[in-house]
């Protein structure tokens, strides 16, 4: 019978180089998650396509007031006195090469600087009621998941009251009762900031509830565990350990959160608690355009074609941001 070979510890030893070279010969580089996420969403073109478009729409609400001629100037001429609509372009829209997209029957107005000017009240309403949303809603949730108990129920209570509450009742009146120069705003000041308020305070429950299930599953984790047995104060494994993990469903349902709050202002200015006209909004146009819908359907087209994109490019957008930061996503 043969003795076995003797093997070398230096045979039986993996080299760092061997471990570390791919199939090619080349070095394996690790990649983030940030890395990995941006792989996903660079594969989905529907998403990209939505996040152009936001990006596109943020710059036009910055620097298009900037291009366009004012949103307030009247026309006259162009307006036929007779029929109290422009006189010229297709089906008396008044589009021209001064004039893009038509002007407003009766007025005269250029419909491009309004689209532009509206969607700067709109995208400012959505984000800023958006963010508180998101950080009522984050604080709540993230502790009402990781106290339980008492804390817990209050507090999804409240969330059950919230989503009762008849929210559009409520803003009608609201700005029917808040006098003009309250809290040191009078204007269109006041109504943005009135806006701001009920859309965004009565809305954190939607993300509080989310952020509340992720935080009852990360609480169990071996890492939270570990911060309790080196003594880490509630504080900071609240914010420290707990919260870098919901970035990422913060991030997606903040995305998914600002077309509803786009909508729900433009009901809003429809049903006439908006801004104060002339100033323009996208909500306010549909308001105008309702008693001329017959004979100029171009003044009600161009605002909800400028909604409809608008909604639809952030709601593509937060599908490909959630299926990039899904982990389980395939």
């Amino acid at each position: 019978m043969a003795a076995p070979l003797e093997v070398t510890g230096s045979d039986t030893e993996a080299q760092p180089e061997a471990v570390l070279a791919g199939v090619d010969g080349k070095a394996i580089q690790g990649r983030s998650l940030g890395q990995i996420a941006w792989m996903r969403l660079k594969r989905d073109k529907v998403a990209l396509a939505g996040g152009v478009i936001v990006i596109l729409l943020i710059l036009l609400a910055i620097f298009g007031p900037l291009l366009v001629q004012s949103p307030l100037a009247y026309h006259q001429n162009l307006i036929d006195p007779t029929y109290n609509r422009p006189k010229t372009g297709i089906w008396h829209t008044g589009i021209s090469a001064d004039h893009l997209l038509g002007v407003e029957p009766g007025t005269g107005r250029d419909l491009l600087a309004r689209i532009v000017h509206g969607a700067r009240i709109s995208l400012l309403v959505s984000f800023l009621a958006t963010l508180l949303s998101v950080v009522i809603g984050t604080v709540l949730g993230i502790t009402a998941g990781y106290f339980g108990g008492w804390v817990d129920m209050l507090i999804s209570r409240a969330m059950d009251a919230f989503l009762a509450f008849p929210l559009l009742l409520f803003a009608i009146a609201l700005v029917a009762v808040i006098a003009d120069g309250s809290f040191g705003l009078s204007g269109n000041g006041l109504r943005i900031w009135v806006l701001i308020f009920v859309i965004g305070f009565f809305n954190w429950p939607y993300i509080g509830r989310i952020i509340r299930g992720q935080t009852l599953s990360l609480r169990e984790r071996e890492f939270v565990d570990a911060a309790r047995s080196m003594g880490a104060r509630n504080s900071y494994i609240l914010f420290k350990e707990i919260l870098p993990n919901l970035v990422a469903p913060i991030l997606v349902y903040s995305t998914l959160l600002i077309p509803t709050n786009i909508l729900f202002e433009a009901a809003l200015s429809f049903l006439g608690v908006g801004v104060i006209p002339p100033t323009p909004s996208w909500g306010g146009m549909l308001t105008l355009a309702v008693p001329i819908y017959s004979s100029d359907p171009m003044y009600m087209i161009v605002p909800g074609v400028a909604i409809f994109i608008t909604v639809l490019a952030f709601n593509l957008l937060g599908d490909g941001l959630r299926d990039a930061l899904d982990p389980r996503a395939k």
